[in-house]
C-alpha cells in the first residue's frame, strides 16, 4: 500500500483490513465455547445479531457519508448532541480501548505458553504481555502508513486458516450435535439476553473505519464499503466458524474447551490443524492488538482538538500521529496487566469488572449515533430527515445489548462515565479561562480615538 497523491494513508483493503482485524479477534477463537450452552438457539441468536450490527455499520455508513469526521462515533454524538454527550462518548470509549488491550494481550500470551511449555510461568507470561501491548504500539508510532500496512498483513494471514476450519469444516459436521434447541433450562428471553453481549462482544469493533477519516482516502465512498464489507466478512465467518466446531465437538467437551478452534482443526487434520490454528489465534491477537492501538490514540485526539479532552491527547509526532496519547493509555493497559499479574483475588476482581465495562462501555456510543444522522442533517441542512428502519434497528439493537449485559455492569458502567465529570469541567474551565485572558489582552490595547475627541 502506498501513500495516495493527497497524504491519505488509508485505502479500501487498509479500512477492511481495521475493520476485520479488531472484530475478529481473540474473542472470536473462544466464542463458539461461550456459546456452547445454548445450542442451536447460539447459531440463531448469532445470525440476528449478525443483522443487527449490518444495520450499525449501514447507519455509521450514512453518517461517515454525511460527515466524514476524525474520531467516529465520538464525532458524530458531538455532532448530534453536543459538547457535553460527545465528551461522555469519548471517555467511554476510550477507556473501554485500553481496558480491552490486557484481554488480547493475554489471550496472545497463553498460545505463546501452549506452543511453548518452558514459558509457562506467571513472570514469562507478564513479560509476554506486556511486550506484545508496547511492540504493537511501536508500530503505529511509526505511522498510520504502517499501522495500515500492518493490519493488512495479520488481517488477511489470519483468515486463511479461520475460514478453512469454517468452510472445510462444513463436510466433518455430526448432525447430532444439533438435536436440542436451548438446553441451558433458561427460558428463551432469558437465553437470548443472555447471548446478545456475549455475541456482541464479537461485534465490537464495526465502526473502526470510521475514526481515522482525516487519514483516509475518497473517505466518503471508503469508510462506508469498508465497514459493511467488513462486518459481512466477520459476520460470516463467525456463523460458520460456530456451527463447525458445535459439529465437530460434543457440546459437553465444547463447553468446556479453553481452544475450541484448535481441536476442531485437531478433529479434521490432527496436530498440524491444531498448530496452524494456533498461529492464526497470535495473527489475530497482533492484528487485533494493531487496529485497536490505532483508535486508542485518534478517539481522545478527536477529543482534545476539541478542547474536551487534555491537550496532550491532541499532541503529534514528526510522523503525524498522536504519540502521547497512545503511550498514556498503553501506560492505564500495562497498570491493568501488572494488576492482574499479581494475582490478588481483589485485585483480580476489579481488573474482571473493568474488562465487563469495556464492552458495555463500547456499546454505549451505538446507541447515541444509530440516532444521530438525523440530527446532524438537520443541523447541516436545515431540514431533518425521518429516521429509518435501519436506524431504528439499530437502536433497538444496541438497547437489548445493554439489557443483557445484566444491572450490574450498566451501573457500574455509569459510575464510570460520571467520573469523566470533572475532566469535562475542568476543561470547560480552563476553556473559559483561555478566553477571558485573550478578551482582556484585547481590551487592553489603545484604540485610536474618534476623530471628533482627538483635539478634546
Amino acid at each position: 500500500m502506498t501513500t495516495s497523491p493527497n497524504g491519505k494513508s488509508l485505502g479500501l483493503a487498509a479500512c477492511t483490513a481495521i475493520v476485520v482485524g479488531n472484530m475478529v479477534g481473540s474473542g472470536f477463537y473462544l466464542s463458539p465455547a461461550a456459546v456452547a450452552p445454548y445450542g442451536n438457539l447460539a447459531i440463531i441468536v448469532w445470525i440476528i445479531m449478525g443483522a443487527g450490527a449490518i444495520c450499525l455499520g449501514l447507519t455509521f455508513a450514512r453518517l461517515a457519508r454525511l460527515v466524514p469526521a476524525v474520531g467516529g462515533p465520538y464525532a458524530y454524538t458531538r455532532l448530534a448532541y453536543g459538547d457535553f454527550a460527545g465528551f461522555l462518548i469519548a471517555w467511554g470509549y476510550w477507556i473501554s480501548i485500553w481496558t480491552s488491550l490486557p484481554v488480547i494481550a493475554i489471550a496472545f500470551a497463553g498460545v505463546m505458553v501452549d506452543l511453548f511449555p518452558a514459558l509457562a510461568n506467571r513472570f514469562a507470561a507478564t513479560v509476554l504481555t506486556l511486550g506484545v501491548i508496547w511492540a504493537i504500539v511501536l508500530v503505529n508510532l511509526r505511522g498510520v502508513h504502517a499501522a495500515g500496512v500492518f493490519a493488512q498483513v495479520t488481517t488477511y494471514a489470519k483468515l486463511l486458516p479461520f475460514g478453512a476450519v469454517a468452510i472445510i469444516g462444513l463436510l466433518f459436521i455430526d448432525t447430532s450435535h444439533f438435536s436440542e434447541f436451548n438446553p441451558s433450562g433458561q427460558s428463551l428471553l432469558q437465553s437470548v439476553a443472555t447471548l446478545a453481549p456475549l455475541t456482541m462482544f464479537a461485534y465490537l469493533g464495526l465502526e473502526s473505519a470510521t475514526v481515522p477519516a482525516g487519514d483516509v482516502e475518497n473517505a466518503e465512498r471508503t469508510i462506508p464499503r469498508s465497514t459493511v464489507l467488513g462486518i459481512s466478512i466477520a459476520a460470516a465467518l463467525y456463523l460458520l466458524g460456530t456451527i463447525v466446531v458445535m459439529g465437530l465437538l460434543p457440546r459437553e467437551q465444547l463447553v468446556r474447551s479453553v481452544a475450541p478452534f484448535s481441536q476442531a482443526a485437531g478433529v479434521m487434520w490432527g496436530r498440524p490443524g491444531e498448530l496452524a490454528i494456533s498461529v492464526a489465534v497470535l495473527l489475530s491477537s497482533i492484528g487485533a492488538l494493531n487496529g485497536w492501538t490505532l483508535l486508542m490514540g485518534q478517539v481522545p485526539m478527536a477529543a482534545a482538538r476539541d478542547g474536551l479532552f487534555p491537550p496532550l491527547f491532541a499532541r503529534l509526532s514528526p510522523r503525524g500521529v498522536p504519540a502521547w496519547g497512545m503511550i498514556v493509555s498503553a501506560t492505564f493497559a500495562t497498570l491493568l496487566v501488572l494488576v492482574q499479574a499479581i494475582g490478588s483475588e481483589g485485585f483480580a476482581a476489579v481488573y474482571r469488572l473493568m474488562v465487563g465495562l469495556s464492552t458495555m462501555a463500547a456499546v454505549i456510543p451505538y446507541a447515541f449515533c444509530s440516532l444521530a444522522r438525523s440530527l446532524i442533517a438537520g443541523v447541516a441542512h436545515g431540514r431533518m430527515p425521518r429516521v429509518s428502519a435501519i436506524e431504528i434497528i439499530a437502536f433497538v439493537f444496541a438497547i437489548f445489548t445493554l439489557y443483557g449485559s445484566g444491572a450490574e455492569p450498566v451501573l457500574y458502567g455509569l459510575v464510570l462515565l460520571m467520573l469523566g465529570i470533572p475532566v469535562y469541567v475542568w476543561q470547560k474551565r480552563n476553556a473559559a479561562g483561555a478566553t477571558d485572558k485573550e478578551t482582556a489582552a484585547a481590551s487592553a490595547v489603545p484604540r485610536p480615538l474618534p476623530p471628533q475627541d482627538r483635539f478634546a
